[in-house]
C-alpha cells in the first residue's frame, strides 16, 4: 500500500471512530509503528488530524473545520449514493438552491440536462460545475469568500438571498442531532445556511453518516425546519430514529 492510500485509510478511520491509535493502525495496515507515526505527522501538517498521545483525533471531533480540498476524497462512495438519491427530490422544472459542500458539488454534477432549472448558490465549486450548462440559469451569490469552504458569506450574501424564493434547497451540514438540529463550525456560514433554508419551500439535507450525532459551534436550524435528510447505510439506526422523530423524513441509501 502506497503512502497516499494509507493516509486516506487512516483519515477515514479517524473520521468514523473519532480517534485512532498507533498500535492499532500498525496492525491494520501491516506497517511499523514508526511508519504510522510519520503518516500521522503528515496528516497533521495537512490540518485534518490532531496528534495526541498514542494516536490522533480527527479535527472534526475537535470543532476544527477542514479545508474543502481535504474533504473531497472522504466517504466518496457514500456521497455519490446520497447525491444520486437527492435527484428524486428535484422539481420537474423551477428553481433550486444548492448549498456549499462536497456532497452538494457531486449533486450539482449529476443534475439532469433534460429540464430547465434555475439554480441559486453561494458556492464557487458548485457554480463552476454549472456555469456552462445551457439548461441552467445560474445565480451566483456574492460576498466574502471563505477559504475553507469556498462559499460566499456575510451581510451582502444574505441580502441577495432575501430577494429569492426557490422550490427546494439542497443543503449540506457539518453536524446533525435531534437536540441541536443542524450545526456548523462558522457563525457567518451558519447565518447564510439559515437564510438559504428560509428562501425555499422545502429543505433537503445531504449528509453522510459521520455527521449524525455531531454538534458544532454555530447553530443553523432545528430539525423541525427540515423536510428530508438523505444519508448512507453507515448511519447508526438509533441516531436516525431520533432525527426522524424530530420532524424530517430520513432516507437511507
Amino acid at each position: 500500500m502506497y503512502a497516499p492510500e494509507r493516509h486516506q485509510q487512516i483519515l477515514d478511520s479517524a473520521r468514523t471512530r473519532g480517534r485512532v491509535e498507533v498500535a492499532g493502525l500498525a496492525r491494520e495496515l501491516s506497517v511499523t509503528p514508526e511508519t504510522v507515526r510519520r503518516d500521522l505527522t503528515a496528516l497533521e501538517r495537512r490540518g485534518v488530524l490532531r496528534r495526541v498521545h498514542g494516536g490522533a483525533i480527527a479535527v472534526e471531533r475537535l470543532g476544527i473545520e477542514p479545508h474543502v480540498a481535504d474533504r473531497e476524497g472522504s466517504a466518496a462512495g457514500e456521497k455519490e449514493r446520497i447525491a444520486r438519491a437527492a435527484l428524486d427530490e428535484l422539481p420537474d422544472g423551477g428553481s433550486i438552491i444548492v448549498d456549499a459542500g462536497t456532497t452538494t458539488v457531486r449533486f450539482a454534477e449529476l443534475l439532469p440536462t433534460d429540464r430547465e432549472l434555475t439554480v441559486v448558490t453561494h458556492s464557487l465549486p458548485v457554480a463552476n460545475v454549472l456555469v456552462a450548462r445551457p439548461n441552467v440559469t445560474l445565480h451566483l451569490l456574492g460576498g466574502v469568500v471563505r477559504g475553507r469552504t469556498l462559499a460566499a458569506v456575510g451581510e451582502w450574501t444574505r441580502t441577495q438571498i432575501a430577494e429569492v424564493f426557490a422550490d427546494v434547497a439542497f443543503m449540506g451540514t457539518n453536524g446533525l442531532s435531534a437536540e441541536r438540529g443542524l450545526t456548523t463550525p462558522d457563525l457567518a456560514e451558519a447565518r447564510v445556511k439559515k437564510a438559504l433554508m428560509a428562501a425555499s419551500r422545502r429543505t433537503v439535507i445531504l449528509t453522510d453518516h459521520s455527521k449524525f450525532g455531531r454538534e458544532d459551534f454555530a447553530r443553523v436550524a432545528p430539525l423541525s425546519e427540515v423536510d428530508t435528510v438523505i444519508t448512507d447505510a453507515g448511519v447508526d439506526a438509533d441516531l436516525a430514529d431520533d432525527v426522524e422523530r424530530s420532524g424530517p423524513r430520513v432516507v437511507i441509501v
